[in-house]
């Protein structure tokens, strides 16, 4: 009877001792969506980020990109998810600071339907050329523009990206005629610039840094308002005439609304620590590319400033998307 007893209450113990690795083991991958397609910078950063997190917290992450509608497809999938706990979004200039001015409406609340986990990275924007386009620098660059009698085509990663409006701020300052032509994502933006296909395009570091040192796109200019470590030779495009010209693509992640504060501190601090690990660094230092830690507060105080800057100049130069 008492080894009986015994048996029964090892073999409980031993039962529930496995029932949080059972919980694991059933535990659902986590969605990190996406709204740009894959192969671009920030398909890059996701996974490579993804694969840190995913090691702390001890969970599978599984990217997923929905491309298209300026990060709306994305965006609205994610603040309408039902499955709370197990879904996260890139959440980027175009999402929470420059759709809320260039759309009349939108399907999500850029303010009220996300909960910030803090910030990713700010990604310098290139004005490059396709290498049938013979210009090295701005001045033969806004020369040459002149004289094409139809103006000239640029490329971006999509309607509302910051590598849209960053041109049309480039437009306005230079009074060149540019013509926008949508991507879905900076990839095939850039595979059309390398086939000469399209004449110019505001790409990311992350996307085109590897092509302009390699001598197949040429970099007009940086908009940063420094040049970068990464690409010293390259001048600003404010030094080469364009005074005070200054853009960015930036990027956060945040989950739907209704996650808990628990499971976003969690989130938090899986994202602080892979953006402190070594092959982030890494790999964020070869795409050109400046992380950004810190907390989910810091985020949203940044978001609300950038809404407010970009959404003036929105408004100011009547640009809308719908």
């Amino acid at each position: 009877m008492t080894t009986r007893r015994h048996l029964l209450a090892a073999f409980g113990a031993a039962a529930l001792s496995a029932l949080p690795l059972a919980a694991a083991a059933q535990e659902k991958p986590l969605e990190w969506v996406l709204g740009y397609a894959a192969g671009g910078g920030s398909d890059v950063v996701a996974r490579t980020v993804a694969e840190q997190m995913g090691k702390t917290l001890g969970r599978t992450i599984v990217v997923n990109n929905k491309p298209g509608a300026a990060t709306n497809i994305a965006a609205d999938y994610v603040a309408k998810s039902r499955d709370i706990g197990n879904v996260m979004l890139t959440a980027d200039f175009a999402t929470l600071a420059a759709n809320p001015a260039l759309f009349s409406k939108l399907p999500y609340d850029a303010e009220k339907d996300f909960k910030p986990v803090g910030m990713l990275a700010r990604f310098p924007l290139l004005l490059v050329v396709a290498p049938n386009v013979p210009v090295k620098n701005w001045k033969e660059f806004s020369d040459w523009a002149q004289r094409q009698p139809e103006g000239v085509n640029y490329a971006s990663a999509g309607l509302g990206s910051p590598h849209h409006l960053a041109t049309e701020l480039l437009r306005e300052k230079s009074g060149l005629k540019l013509t926008h032509v949508p991507y879905r994502g900076a990839a095939p933006a850039v595979q059309d610039l390398l086939g000469g296909q399209i004449a110019v395009g505001m790409i990311d570091t992350a996307s085109v840094q590897q092509y302009v040192l390699s001598g197949k796109l040429r970099a007009v200019g940086v908009a940063s308002p420094q040049r970068l470590k990464t690409l010293p030779e390259v001048p600003t495009l404010a030094e080469q005439g364009l005074s005070g010209f200054e853009a960015y693509a930036w990027q956060g992640l945040v989950v739907p609304a209704a996650t808990s504060a628990e499971l976003t501190t969690k989130l938090s601090q899986a994202l602080q620590a892979a953006l402190q690990s070594v092959p982030v660094k890494a790999r964020f230092q070869t795409l050109g590319l400046e992380p950004l830690p810190g907390t989910p507060e810091q985020m949203a105080t940044y978001a609300r400033s950038e809404r407010a800057r970009w959404g003036a100049l929105i408004r100011a130069n009547n640009i809308k998307l719908d």
